[in-house]
């Protein structure tokens, strides 16, 4: 499976006074490239929510190393840290220009009908695809 990078190119309103890409845009960043990563999966959020799951963000986290400015192109790569039937931990590696910008991860648990749903057992296809996808096969 192709693991491409989700590529963004920074907007002027995406900046501060000073120039510099906002840091709360990273977390949108994430996102987004976790959006692209699940199409790439071949099971977008659409298909999931279509079939009354949805997908929380319980936990994020964002470490900025270098700024990015207006029309910066950022490549996100995801992968997959942790995955559990219960639990799905991602991990984001921010680079422009050969340098990493931002490392990251976002935590997200399952859940169909205001409860928690196992992905293993609710999407085993999905879930064996995300298992192929852990850092060590990147």
């Amino acid at each position: 499976m192709d693991n491409r990078p989700y590529r963004h190119e920074v907007k002027y309103y995406e900046c501060d006074r000073m120039g510099i890409t906002h840091h709360s845009n990273y977390i949108r960043f994430m996102e987004e490239a976790r959006v692209d990563w699940m199409d790439q999966l071949g099971y977008g959020f659409e298909r999931m929510e279509a079939e009354g799951v949805v997908s929380p963000v319980v936990a994020v986290d964002c470490r900025y190393r270098n700024s990015t400015t207006f029309k910066d192109v950022i490549e996100i790569t995801p992968s997959v840290a942790e995955t559990t039937a219960l639990k799905l931990v991602i991990n984001y590696v921010m680079t422009c220009g050969g340098r990493t910008v931002c490392t990251g991860t976002s935590t997200h648990c399952f859940m169909e009908n205001g409860r928690p749903v196992s992905l293993e057992k609710r999407f085993p296809e999905l879930y064996a695809r995300m298992m192929e996808w852990t850092n060590d096969k990147l």
